[in-house]
């Protein structure tokens, strides 16, 4: 993503609907920071959240990629994604996880890799078993003093071998 991807982040993450496992839509402010933050992963890392393209349209229908997110003081490699309301229920999250996971495994050379998700998020939990994901732990993240519990699905390729 770039900064001229703004306009297309804040149709997602400004959305309460979309944003429901978050607690809340994101703010101008928060909304700047998130790229921010994935662009500076991309310095890092040389990985983040890349831009979802539909290839037909060349439209902007998400985000999707590979990041480190905390849980409970590990640092775990996971895949992430959102995507806009108005393409859910059609494919692009499994297609586009199912790439990062092949990513993770066949370039970077990951042991494993993780997907944190919400319990109540019945989507993306199929999502993550589609991709071969196991619950391994579940965990309440706090979201502005809410606790929501979240479960850690991952998939381990040394031992799928």
């Amino acid at each position: 993503m770039t900064n001229e991807d703004i306009s297309n982040l804040e149709r997602i993450l400004k959305d309460a609907e979309t944003m429901y496992a978050y607690e809340a839509s994101f703010t101008d402010s928060q909304v700047l920071s998130w790229l921010q933050w994935n662009m500076a992963s991309y310095r890092t890392h040389g990985f983040g959240l890349w831009a979802a393209i539909d290839k037909g349209t060349s439209q902007f229908v998400g985000q999707c990629g590979i990041v480190f997110s905390e849980v409970e003081g590990e640092a775990l490699l996971e895949v992430g994604y959102l995507i806009n309301k108005n393409f859910w229920g059609q494919g692009y999250a499994r297609e586009a996880s199912g790439l990062c996971v092949a990513y993770a495994r066949d370039t970077l050379k990951a042991p494993k890799i993780a997907s944190i998700i919400r319990d109540t998020n019945l989507a993306s939990r199929r999502v993550a078993e589609y991709n071969q994901m196991e619950i391994v732990h579940e965990y309440d993240k706090d979201y502005s003093g809410v606790a929501v519990r979240h479960l850690v699905y991952s998939i381990n390729f040394v031992e799928k071998l």
